[in-house]
C-alpha cells in the first residue's frame, strides 16, 4: 500500500496557499497528476500524484478544508511547502471545484461527507448562485 501523506495545515503567504504535511511524513514521490479524487468514509479529499505504478496520495482531511477554500478563493493553485521544496499542485482548483459542485446534495457520496462538504465549502457554492 502506498503512504498515505496527510496535509496538517495550510497559511497564505506571497498570494498563494500553501500546504504543510506533518514533520514525520515523508515527501510525495512522483509527479503532480492535477487530478482530485475524494475519500468519502474519511471525510477527506485526496490529490494524487503520478508514479511509475500507480498514485501516490496527499490527503486533505476536514481540518484543513478551510484553506482549502481559502485556495479557492484566491483563484490560483495552491503549493505543498515540503522542507525547502515548493510543489505546485497544478490543476487543484479546477479539480476541486468540480468536484465540490459534484458534491452539493449528492449523497453518493454519504451523506455525512456531503453535508460537511457543503457546510465548509458553502461560501463557495453561494458565489455560484
Amino acid at each position: 500500500m502506498a503512504i498515505q501523506n496527510i496535509v496538517e495545515r495550510g497559511f497564505e503567504s506571497d498570494g498563494k496557499i500553501h500546504f504543510v504535511m506533518n514533520d514525520t511524513a515523508s515527501r510525495p514521490t512522483g509527479e503532480p497528476a492535477g487530478k482530485m479524487i475524494t475519500d468519502s468514509d474519511g471525510l477527506a479529499f485526496v490529490y494524487l500524484f503520478e508514479q511509475e505504478e500507480g498514485y501516490g496520495q496527499l490527503r486533505f482531511p476536514e481540518n484543513v478544508w478551510p484553506h482549502m477554500v481559502d485556495a479557492l478563493e484566491t483563484g490560483v493553485d495552491p503549493v505543498l511547502s515540503w522542507q525547502d521544496d515548493i510543489i505546485p499542485l497544478v490543476g487543484f482548483k479546477e479539480e476541486l471545484t468540480m468536484l465540490v459542485y459534484n458534491i452539493e446534495g449528492n449523497d453518493n457520496y454519504g451523506e455525512a461527507f456531503s453535508t460537511s462538504v457543503e457546510h465548509a465549502f458553502g461560501s463557495i457554492l453561494q458565489d455560484a448562485e
